[in-house]
């Protein structure tokens, strides 16, 4: 792992300056390490949060390959970032609105390994436009693939901030670690927090947090806060099924309350 890493800083490095991706200060990765820990419902929910906070919201689908945030949102946009890679159309043309959460998205294309595969190049060269679209919101949310591919790691890279979502299930802890350890790596300055999903109490949620805490602290010398615990709710599967945010069709759920409280702590971060 360590092997490939290294060869993709050679290449970024040797990059001209203005191919350097820089770090947007108001852009936060939602990253997983695993698939299936909710982490596109939580990006989803997240901005919708930070809408209803007062805050202009972009939602980027970063997940170049298997993208599904116009599914769960029941969008059918007529532009998608398959356009924006291909050159006919430029990133700010495909942004569309979401009137019921008060955001913007920017949808991606499901099944196409070509925005998988790109190249590091290309990567930047996306990084670069959204980095100028970036300035027109307070805040961009990334929500990125499963994994640690290429194109994860160098959208991640992009972001200050790096929300990593994980379950108590131990394949969900050792991919988050894995992930946690090549980012930090790779991006030595990234930002990473927590946030536990799936929690059945905040008492084992915090248990989760301390596993995953326990061996980043022992192997990787580094303490990523704990950004808040998401307990486990029935009615975040309904909300899917029915394709709209959990806090449009059930404001007052616990799984509700619990992401506003994280966007309230993000929002206090700075």
């Amino acid at each position: 792992m360590e092997n490939f890493v290294s060869e993709e800083l050679r290449v970024v490095n040797k990059a001209p300056l203005s191919r350097r991706i820089k770090k947007g200060k108001n852009m936060i990765a939602v990253a997983s390490g695993k698939g299936g820990v909710g982490k596109t419902w939580f990006s989803i929910s997240l901005s919708h949060a930070l809408s209803l906070l007062k805050q202009k919201v972009l939602l980027f689908d970063g997940d170049l390959g298997l993208a599904n945030i116009d599914i769960q949102l029941g969008l059918m946009a007529k532009y998608d970032l398959g356009s924006v890679v291909s050159g006919k159309l430029t990133l700010n043309q495909v942004v569309q609105a979401y009137e019921k959460g008060h955001f913007d998205v920017v949808v991606g294309r499901s099944g196409s390994a070509g925005l998988a595969s790109m190249p590091i190049g290309r990567l930047q060269i996306l990084g670069e436009d959204l980095s100028l679209l970036a300035s027109s919101y307070n805040k961009v949310i990334l929500d990125m693939g499963a994994g640690v591919d290429k194109s994860v790691r160098v959208l991640s890279g992009m972001a200050e901030k790096i929300i990593v979502v994980c379950t108590d299930e131990p394949t969900s802890l050792t991919d988050a670690y894995a992930f946690i350890k090549i980012m930090t790596l790779q991006y030595p300055r990234s930002e990473i927090k927590i946030v536990i999903n799936q929690a059945n109490s905040i008492r084992e949620g915090q248990r989760t947090y301390d596993t995953l805490l326990k061996a980043c602290q022992n192997f990787l010398k580094i303490t990523p806060s704990l950004l808040g615990i998401i307990r486990r709710d029935a009615r975040v599967r309904d909300a899917i099924r029915n394709q709209t945010s959990i806090i449009t069709r059930y404001p007052a759920s616990e799984a509700s309350e619990d992401v506003i409280a994280i966007a309230k702590r993000l929002l206090a971060d700075g």
